[in-house]
């Protein structure tokens, strides 16, 4: 396929392709087997000066970004997607993070915490995770509280989802001081969300691994996470009150899961079609068809894709995170059938361990619940006509319409 990647940032490309098929992809299995973080890999990724893409250049970094070339970070993660999706998964956590630095961060904090990503390479990890709403079983709920404190603030409770757990250094916590939820499962108000740096170091910080059990993206770690009277310096606050919502941030990560959904989706039909060459069958029609149907849909993800980015990098904000919507969807339906045209192909041998397609399977169909797709098909549907709708975590718009990350197109 086509990237339309600049001349001068082709060469992360090539670089992280180059490390993904000669040493990630054999690396894989093993992670997903013992359900451990890809630690060699991040050091793969330091040695090869690819661990911090969204730094800017003039603190050591790659200077990826959405109004310079966010096209060239989305197709490096979908080449670390199509040999695991769990590094894939990784690594948003920790470039989305220096999205945020770079955005939101103050000149103090940017040269300590930058230095630490480029020279020592220190990863980070941003969670929101504390769903308020109990499964089936469950007993104790999720959630943290937060105080003021003399010079900061003070955090108990517990998050869940928490990527990279306690393989990364830093996290970046969203939390509210007006109750429980986070960002993405409050029902508060959005002027009181809080983005805090946390030390991960801190021994009041600890993690239970008994808690994540997957049946897919096992290597992502993320544990439940438990604050134990953790104290937040005050210079340690990203940004101002509210921020995250107010602006909008999470749809700016959005299309980057379709760019992993791409990646995972171009792994499973680069096997079909090894398959299909080692069987001999290429003379099947049934399996032509499939092959042909799943080379389009990669086709059509890389498009929309490569639309949504050129909408931010234009300056086209507001079209950018209608069409980011548009490409999550649209990527997670043809990514899911892509892997089922691929299975059908191949049979039920490939669902079969050590079958990279068996683990794509399980990790591309867990995976694509982070988000409903009926919320975000229902979202786009209220913008279309007219009504109050909410982009960046597709909640039913009830609460709080005046301060909150929901909007009208009205």
């Amino acid at each position: 396929m086509i990237l339309n990647l600049r001349a001068d940032k082709q060469v992360f490309m090539e670089r992280i392709r180059e490390l993904a098929s000669q040493k990630f992809a054999d690396r894989a299995a093993s992670y997903d087997c013992t359900a451990s973080f890809p630690g060699e890999d991040f050091e793969d990724l330091l040695k090869a000066r690819l661990n911090a893409p969204c730094v800017p250049t003039e603190y050591g970094g790659l200077g990826l970004g959405h109004d310079s070339d966010i096209f060239t970070l989305w197709m490096m993660t979908k080449e670390l997607a199509k040999v695991n999706l769990s590094l894939a998964r990784c690594w948003e956590g920790h470039t989305n993070c220096q999205v945020l630095l770079t955005a939101m961060a103050n000149e103090s904090q940017k040269k300590r915490w930058f230095e630490g990503i480029v020279r020592r390479g220190e990863k980070w990890a941003a969670w929101s995770g504390e769903p308020q709403s109990k499964i089936p079983g469950q007993k104790v709920g999720f959630g943290t509280t937060v105080r003021v404190a003399d010079g900061g603030y003070i955090i108990d409770g517990t998050k869940v989802f928490a990527t990279s757990a306690n393989e990364a250094q830093w996290a970046i916590l969203l939390v509210n001081p007006l109750g429980t939820g986070g960002a993405r499962h409050s029902n508060g108000s959005a002027k009181s969300v809080l983005m805090l740096a946390c030390d991960l170091s801190d021994k009041s910080v600890s993690f239970d691994n008994s808690w994540w059990e997957p049946i897919g993206m096992k290597g992502t770690i993320s544990y439940l996470v438990r604050f134990k009277e953790t104290f937040i310096p005050e210079e340690n606050l990203i940004g101002y009150p509210g921020q995250y919502l107010f602006e909008e941030w999470q749809t700016r990560f959005t299309p980057q899961y379709g760019a992993a959904f791409l990646g995972a989706a171009e792994g499973a039909y680069d096997y079909a079609l090894a398959y299909v060459k080692k069987q001999g069958k290429e003379g099947d029609p049934y399996v032509q068809h499939r092959i042909a149907q799943s080379s389009m849909n990669l086709e059509t993800m890389q498009l929309w894709l490569r639309h949504t980015a050129t909408l931010w990098e234009t300056g086209q904000h507001l079209e950018a995170k209608s069409a980011g919507n548009r490409t999550r969807y649209l990527t997670e339906s043809l990514a899911m059938e892509t892997l089922n045209h691929c299975i059908k192909t191949c049979g039920a041998r490939s669902m079969i361990q050590p079958s990279s397609l068996e683990r794509i399977y399980r990790d591309l169909s867990f995976y694509v619940l982070h988000d409903s797709c009926d919320g975000v098909l229902s979202s786009i549907g209220q913008e279309i006509l007219g009504q109050s709708f909410d982009r960046s975590f597709f909640n039913s718009p009830a609460i709080d319409r005046q301060n909150s990350s929901v909007n009208s197109s009205k």
